[in-house]
């Protein structure tokens, strides 16, 4: 009889030991959560950008010319151009 109490006993404490280290886990990840958030919140209050006038107004100089990019070959374009060249209209309509 006393070692199925001492067993029953042993096994209650585990339990109350896992449910233990499991809300301690949980109140862990909670804490650093919170941190977090707080962290966040003081870095974006700590800096406002302010823009002036003048900040728009300046010339800009760039460090070289935009690129230029070659206009597409297109087939289509290409074949109402020979159309138009030779003045003949080849398209038979009623």
């Amino acid at each position: 009889m006393e070692q199925f109490f001492a067993l029953i006993r042993n096994f209650q404490e585990a339990r109350n030991r896992g449910n233990n280290e499991l809300k301690q886990r949980e109140e862990k990840i909670k804490n650093k959560k919170q941190n977090k958030t707080r962290r966040l919140d003081d870095e974006q209050s700590s800096w406002v950008p302010t823009f002036d006038w003048a900040d728009f107004t300046e010339e800009i100089e760039f460090r070289r010319p935009p690129i230029i990019f070659p206009t597409p070959y297109n087939k289509k374009d290409d074949n109402k151009k020979q159309e138009d060249d030779d003045g003949l209209d080849l398209k038979l309509t009623l």
